[in-house]
């Protein structure tokens, strides 16, 4: 299903489109990023643009983090068909030398620049902006809980990644990573205590420079 902007917020606890209405008011174009994996201990961060088609946005969008993974999976594929959308990864070794943040915010900016469609404005979830120009950038706290733009970009950030962690699961399965998607779990730091730390875990990270430096 989806929700037309003329229509009503069906859900008053999650995101609607009212802030990019704003600035489509104003003959705008909006585009919602987010990020997935800043977190974890392997793997890359991903990041996504997207813009909405007002007339045809998935129903049920929201942080993907409120959501199951079956939900997340349907609407990945409801937004790649009615949305403009880009994606951009930073491998561990960006992150290594640009920091967690700085590669987050080029990855960010990769993605903007991805899309078919050159956006005006991107909101941004989080406190920083990445450089975007000549597109203007709009920081919005807590952004996956307020815009739908930047809800549908959570999603398919955290579907291409977890996808991307079930692909190196199968060339390295002897570390989990279609469990734990590279997140410090149980299962995660005993296989590194097996196994030791790989190029695609996050050399700069506490628990992987502890386990390198031991080794060394």
């Amino acid at each position: 299903m989806t929700r037309s902007i003329s229509q009503p917020n069906l859900f008053p606890d999650a995101p609607d489109f009212s802030i990019e209405k704003q600035f489509r008011k104003k003959g705008l174009t909006v585009c919602g990023v987010d990020e997935a994996g800043r977190g974890p201990l392997a793997g890359p961060v991903v990041t996504a643009a997207v813009i909405l088609d007002p007339d045809s946005i998935p129903e049920g969008l929201n942080d993907s983090k409120k959501l199951t993974a079956k939900k997340r999976d349907t609407l990945y594929d409801q937004i790649m068909a009615t949305a403009h959308v880009g994606i951009a990864s930073a491998p561990p070794a960006t992150i290594y030398e640009q920091n967690i943040r700085g590669a987050t915010l080029f990855a960010m900016a990769q993605a903007v620049k991805a899309l078919a469609l050159s956006p005006d404005i991107a909101l941004i979830d989080g406190r920083d902006i990445p450089p975007l120009l000549p597109c203007r950038g709009q920081a919005l706290i807590k952004g996956d809980s307020r815009s739908l733009s930047i809800a549908a970009a959570s999603i398919i950030a955290k579907v291409t990644r977890d996808r991307m962690c079930v692909l190196l699961d199968q060339s390295l399965p002897q570390y989990g990573f279609a469990k734990h998607k590279g997140y410090g779990t149980g299962l995660h730091m005993q296989a590194l205590q097996n196994h030791g730390a790989t190029a695609h875990h996050r050399a700069d990270f506490k628990p992987i420079a502890e386990i390198l430096a031991a080794k060394s």
